[in-house]
Formats: structure tokens, sequence, C-alpha cells
């Protein structure tokens, strides 16, 4: 989720072999070496490094690709790719994946991984007690084995053509039991980069693993900086303190990049539903005309416009427009302030103020704000309270203790998380729940498609959530960089594929 969220080593991101004049002058020697550190830019600092333990999106930022990985990975461009499996097999009857691991693999302690790590992973991930926040990615485990040292059997309850998607994600890491309770302060995995420190408030830094099984990466060392006020982070890039910033937090100040050679400003695609999450079970908001009210309340492009300057495009439903399978539902909420006030006067209620914590990304504050305003022109006035990150998750995310919030769900293809009663905005719909289980047992192209369709239709007439936008991808980045991701298709700074070019 989004909202499933860096450091302070000056100079280094500047490091050159400087020749005196005189020296140049008489020799004809090395030229500059080549840079290979770099400084990124974060608006969120993670509570946590444990992708397998944390809902954080900032979490994956950090340690996606580089320091975990798992069976299978997300591509720049959405693919799963083979991962620690370098392959795997499906039985006839789609219930058994057997995957085959890499040889020489090792974790960043030089202990092996093996197939019992994998085994104890994904139980520890399907565990009664597991904190994992998305458990529902391996609720349909009904066993995993080592059938070699290298082998690893997962039988499913029943078929699931997504499950290599599922490994996929940063939640499905492999990690060592030997190991697994510093996870969240001291990482260790496999990936080609080790965890160096984490001087909190401030700063991660990773560096690179010498002893990686893998391609070697280019970087020496990758120093995330939290950042999240727009003007530091203008400043901070201007100085040549941050030499990326994927996701930039002040896109009104991008038309001073685009004028600067030094810099190029990067727009893609992320899987960032951004919504107006709302409490199915809190009075009034229990009360579907009162949902559907406050979306019809909502003017959409005033809030792109205003909180996004422009980036981002409308959704009427918890699905990417970018995937083949979105069906455009923005008419059902359309803004139709007169229908919000019809609609608040049949349910009897009149006169409502509703609580709206807000994390702290800027499309939520400022979002926030327009909303509060469009809201109180059809009669409900709202009490903000702004949160800082790891409020938001104990307060919102786990406690349910609001009315509405402002949150960008920034995992991939996740309709489902409509499917669990007990998620933080609390909609339980039988038939919505049947859906999903359908869904996840279907493999056939033409037939996900449709389910997923149905369940777009559902969830929009049900007005569960206000869906506002999908939010972009905007960075910055030094012009000298290439390798960085446009877009988003999992939450992550992979630089894995990242290096200086002259």
């Amino acid at each position: 989720m989004g909202e499933k969220t860096n450091e302070n080593q000056e100079g280094d991101s500047m490091k050159h072999l400087h020749l005196t004049a005189a020296a140049l002058a008489l020799v004809a020697g090395p030229a500059l070496a080549q840079q290979d550190t770099i400084s990124i830019g974060m608006v969120l600092e993670p509570p946590n490094l444990d992708p397998t333990g944390g809902a954080a999106a900032a979490i994956d930022e950090v340690v996606y690709a580089n320091v975990f990985e798992g069976l299978t990975r997300f591509g720049p461009d959405g693919s799963v790719q083979p991962a620690l499996a370098k392959d795997w097999d499906v039985s006839e009857d789609g219930m058994v994946y057997t995957f085959y691991l890499n040889e020489g693999v090792t974790f960043h302690d030089g202990s092996e991984m093996n197939a019992d790590d994998v085994v104890f992973s994904l139980d520890r991930a399907r565990a009664e007690d597991s904190t994992n926040a998305q458990k529902a990615l391996f609720a349909g485990i009904e066993s995993v084995t080592a059938a070699g040292p290298l082998t690893v059997e997962v039988t499913l309850s029943e078929p699931n053509g997504n499950f290599p998607f599922n490994m996929a994600w940063g939640d499905a890491v492999i990690v060592a039991p030997e190991t697994v309770e510093q996870l969240a302060t001291t990482p260790i995995g496999t990936g080609p980069f080790t965890f160096s420190e984490w001087v909190q408030g401030d700063h991660v830094t990773l560096v690179r693993n010498e002893n990686y099984w893998g391609e070697p990466v280019a970087l020496s060392t990758a120093t995330f900086k939290f950042i999240s006020d727009g003007n530091a982070a203008f400043a901070a890039m201007m100085a040549g303190d941050i030499d990326a910033f994927p996701n930039f937090p002040a896109v009104e100040l991008l038309s001073q990049f685009e004028s600067d050679p030094r810099f190029e400003v990067v727009v893609g695609s992320t899987e960032g539903e951004t919504i107006l999450a709302m409490n199915n079970k809190q009075p009034p908001l229990d009360d579907v005309r009162v949902r559907e009210a406050i979306s019809h309340a909502i003017n959409r492009q005033d809030i792109i416009d205003g909180a996004m300057f422009g980036y981002g495009t409308p959704i009427g439903t918890h699905f990417a427009p970018h995937n083949p399978d979105y069906v455009d539902l923005t008419e059902m909420s359309n803004y139709d302030p007169e229908k919000a006030k019809a609609l608040l006067e049949e349910a009897g209620a009149t006169d409502l103020t509703l609580r709206m914590m807000l994390p702290p990304p800027g499309y939520a504050r400022n979002g926030g704000e327009i909303i509060a305003s469009q809201l109180r022109e059809v009669g409900i006035e709202t009490e903000i309270t702004n949160l800082e990150w790891a409020q938001w998750l104990e307060q919102v995310f786990g406690g349910k203790d609001f009315d509405l919030t402002i949150v960008s769900h920034t995992e991939p293809q996740d309709i489902n998380i409509y499917a669990r009663p007990d998620y933080y905005f609390q909609y339980d719909n039988a038939d919505f729940q049947a859906l999903i289980e359908e869904l996840s047992v279907t493999s056939e192209p033409g037939m996900r498609t449709e389910l997923n369709q149905q369940a777009q239709q559902v969830i929009a007439e049900d007005f569960v959530n206000g869906y506002l936008f999908q939010l972009a991808k905007v960075g910055v980045i030094n012009a000298k960089i290439e390798g960085m991701w446009e877009n988003a298709p999992t939450q992550a700074n992979d630089l894995t594929g990242v290096r200086w070019v002259e």
C-alpha cells in the first residue's frame, strides 16, 4: 500500500580524481575516475527496513531488489522475471509450483541460501501470527517443501495462475531464520547491495555486495536521503547533494529543472491509485448514500490541478488506467454537488462533521485542503489532523480510527484488498469476496479480464471510497545517470542497472 514509506555522505556524490593543471600538462595520464556513488532523495523515511513485516511503501523503495530478493521479481516494464529462482514448473492441474534455485547464492552474512530458507520464509509469511502486510498473497499455499537443496515445491489449495506474480512482491522476499529478528534495523538479504548504516531522520546507506551471486552492480555506494519538504528537495538537487529524486515532492518546481541541462525530468506512471478512503463501518459512512454523496462532491480535476499541478489521471475505481483490463467508470461518480446534497438529505445526514486524517505526502496534505473545501460546499465539515507516517500506520491503517483519509495505494493490481473485511476501510461484501476468490483460481486471460472488470464495477457502484487519480511518477535525475526506472510497476528504487555515463 501506500502507503505498504534517507543520507548524508557529503562530497561522496562528486568523487573525482583531481589532477593539477601542471600534472595534466605533463602527463597524458588517466581520465577522471568513473563516478560510482549515488545519492537518492526520498520523501518519506521507512519506519523499518523489513519488507516482510511492514506496510510502508518506503521500505521497498530502499530495499527491493537492492538488499532483498524473492523467488521472482518485477522488471521495469512490470513483467515477472526470474530472481532467486532461475526457473519454475507448474503441474498440469495448476496446484504445484516447483522452483529451481540459483546455485552459489549467499546471504550478506556469508551463510548459504537454499531451499530451507525458502520454506522458512513462505511458512513465516503465511503463519497465523504473521505480521506480513500482504498476508493474502500466501493464503492459498497448502504446503512448502524442500525437494532438494535447490528445489522447492509449493502446493496450493487451489490453482492460482498469478502465483509467480505474487512471489515478485517485496513482501515475499527470502530471508534466513538466523537473522530474521534483526531485519527491521539491520537487514540481511541476498541482493547486490549490503546494508551499511541508518541514521534515523536523515539517511540509509547501502554498499556494493562484493560477493554477490549474480551480475555485479556498477554503483559502489547508494545513499537514500529523506527530504519531505519540496523546497529543501529543490535546493538539494540544485546543490548536487542529491543526484536523483525519483518521486520529486514539489511538482510546481519542475519547470526550473526542465530548463537546466544538468537535469532530466522523467514523467512515468505508477500503480498508485490515490483515493479518499472512507471508513465503511463508521456511521454515517456505513450508509452507501453518504459515500456516494461524498464521491459526487469531489471535483477530481481541481484536485489534480491544485495538489499535483496537473500530473495525474482521473480514476473512477481502484484499478490502474494503463492496465488493459481497466474500465473507465469516472462518470459514475462525476462531480455533481446538487446530487450530493440530495443524497445527504435523503440519508438524513445533514450537518455532518467528519475527521480527515492526512499522512505527510503533498498529494494528501494539499489534496485534503481542496477536498475539505469541496465537501463544505455540500454541507459536510471536516476536522483535519495531519499525521506523521508512523502515526498514520498505527492509527488509520492499523487502528481504523478515522472517518476519511487520503492515500495512494502503490501495490500492483491490488483490487483484492476490497475482499478483506478487516482491511482499514472495512468494506465487507460477500459477493465481491466470492468474485475475487473466483479470480484467484482463474488463469484463462479472457475470463480474468471479465472478472477484473466486474470487480471494478462492484466497488464503484458501492462507492467504497472516493476514487481520485492515478499517481504520476515524476522524478528529477542528474542527466549523466542512466538506468533509473521511468515507471513504477512496484514501489521500488531498483539500482541494479543504474550507472553514470559521460
